[in-house]
């Protein structure tokens, strides 16, 4: 893997959650455009990690850069511009509940600098088109399913042309046949050249969608391989 190609890279570091060490002396290198999954019980760093990469927890020690800004010592002024290179997912969508989904997308790009209306009103239309929700502008959150708000998500997730998709168990609230449309956009997004990191307890999902595996057990992480059938995921993911 050349430094040209790695979007993300950590190199022996521990992450935190708050107060306590979650993860000891990781090193992790991924490439522009892959499609990884993160997987291992609750509790076991996952999210902390999506947190330290999106700069929400500070990283105490070690080294690690994602789309050319060094988390190790980052200033707080550096850090929007790092977040409007990233797309972040949540289990729980996290839409504004007060305003429809035009303003839950409209204020996302005017906090991140975007100024003119016409602008804004044809990237929001993208976005939604994008993820098979163009009609849903004026309708408000409680309106649509969870499917349709996971959707909602993604698209606010894709506003601003991130580089890399941070999704942390995007399908968690979701059923078997949701689930796997989700996945299917998800897979269109990897194909367009977005890099993703999706932290999942969904093995059907990354059954049918296979791509690289990182398993967090014990404080640290392991790479699996795809072939390797005999995995208790039942077991790893209890």
């Amino acid at each position: 893997m050349s430094e040209q190609t790695k979007i993300i890279s950590i190199e022996k570091a521990d992450i935190w959650q708050y107060e306590h060490v979650v993860l000891t002396n990781i090193n992790l290198d991924i490439e522009k455009g892959e499609w990884v999954y993160l997987i291992g019980k609750v509790g076991s760093g996952k999210t902390s990690l999506i947190k330290t990469l999106n700069a929400e927890l500070p990283l105490r020690k070690g080294n690690a850069t994602i789309v050319d800004h060094q988390l190790h010592d980052i200033k707080r002024k550096e850090i929007p511009f790092l977040r409007r290179k990233l797309g972040v997912i949540f289990q729980d969508f996290k839409l504004l509940t007060d305003r429809n989904i035009e303003a839950n997308l409209q204020f996302v790009l005017e906090a991140t600098g975007w100024k003119e209306k016409r602008k804004i009103s044809d990237r929001i239309n993208e976005v939604l088109e994008m993820v098979g929700m163009a009609n849903v502008t004026r309708k408000m959150p409680h309106q649509l399913s969870g499917g349709e708000q996971q959707r909602i998500a993604i698209a606010r997730a894709l506003l601003n042309d991130p580089e890399v998709i941070l999704a942390d168990e995007p399908t968690g609230h979701l059923d078997p046949e949701t689930s796997e449309e989700l996945m299917q956009l998800f897979k269109q997004i990897n194909e367009q050249g977005k890099t993703l990191l999706i932290a999942t307890h969904d093995y059907l999902m990354f059954n049918k969608f296979p791509n690289r595996t990182i398993i967090f057990e014990n404080g640290s992480i392991k790479e699996i391989e795809q072939s390797q059938e005999s995995i208790d995921f039942d077991t790893i993911l209890a």
